[in-house]
């Protein structure tokens, strides 16, 4: 179910930042997005990074330093700040969140990092 919507990836070369958003489409708007997650080629979808209803962070061991998750609460978006992108860092990027009853996931947007 596609009802949270990531932008803002694309192609960088090793060093560079992009910084992604992720945002409620359709009917629901109150989906409160909590997370990144991302998915490689060939791998396990992992947890980059989380921020809670409080405002709690948790990162990636892979990214600590280099990531930085955030949460415009007047918007209801989320964004992941990613500086420092390494060649290990090109995966799909995928936006989590929940309502009261449900979890949704965005459609991912790709990160490729290479020279």
């Amino acid at each position: 179910q596609v009802q949270l919507v990531e932008s803002g990836g694309g192609l960088i070369q090793p060093g560079g930042s992009l910084r992604l958003s992720c945002a409620s489409s359709g009917s629901i708007f109150n989906i409160y997005p909590t997370g990144w997650y991302r998915q490689a080629h060939g791998k396990q979808r992992e947890m980059v990074a989380t921020i809670s209803f409080g405002g709690a962070l948790n990162y990636g061991d892979s990214v600590k330093g280099r990531f930085t998750i955030s949460r415009d609460n007047t918007r209801n978006t989320l964004y992941l700040q990613m500086n420092s992108l390494k060649p290990e860092d090109t995966a799909v990027y995928y936006c989590h969140g929940f309502t009261e009853h449900e979890e949704y996931w965005g459609q991912g947007t790709q990160v490729t990092v290479s020279s």
